[in-house]
């Protein structure tokens, strides 16, 4: 019994420290960037705000990986924005919405592994997808191809598509050998 006492006093105590320096960090980087106003900071950390309360519901409701989902996401959003008002990141919002997507296939992974106590196919797989389907359209959105998206799906098009239907082909075939 005095064992578990100390544990949730060491929790107790570790969460007030976590908060304190969480506090006394985000003040210095106010200061620091004299440049930048106050209220693009303070949206960044509300963001990231947000995703702390999403993870703190996670912890608190066992088993909820719908809350790990949105904290991962809430807090890479705002780390995102944080680096972008502060200009460590160059990019234009116009340029960087694909990251969205790829936001959403990395706070699938933490979300995935925390349901089902590892990583499944089930979360895998569109995580995985989403991360490259972000990465693909971040190379139109920067320009680092020669042509459009436009022309590319009107080249690619018909590639894609049998693409598509070969490994839909794969996948059932190898989940009718899983059931053998």
């Amino acid at each position: 019994m005095q064992h578990k006492t100390k544990r949730r006093f060491f929790a107790r105590v570790s969460f007030c420290a976590g908060v304190i320096l969480l506090l006394l960090g985000s003040a210095f980087l106010l200061l620091s960037f004299a440049s930048i106003t106050h209220l693009q900071i303070i949206g960044s950390f509300f963001v990231m705000i947000i995703g702390g309360f999403c993870l703190l519901l996670a912890i608190k409701l066992k088993r909820q990986s719908l809350y790990l989902f949105f904290a991962a996401f809430f807090i890479l959003i705002g780390l995102f924005l944080l680096f972008k008002v502060t200009g460590i990141i160059p990019l234009t919002l116009k340029q960087s919405w694909p990251l969205l997507s790829v936001f959403t296939g990395v706070a699938l992974l933490p979300a995935g592994r925390y349901r089902y106590g590892g990583i499944r196919r089930i979360y895998l797989t569109p995580s995985i997808a989403l991360i490259m389907l972000g990465s693909f359209l971040m190379l139109f959105s920067l320009k680092l191809t020669n042509f459009s998206f436009r022309e590319f799906m009107l080249n690619w098009c018909p590639v894609i598509v049998v693409m598509a239907g070969v490994i839909l082909i794969l996948l059932s075939i190898s989940s009718n050998r899983d059931r053998m």
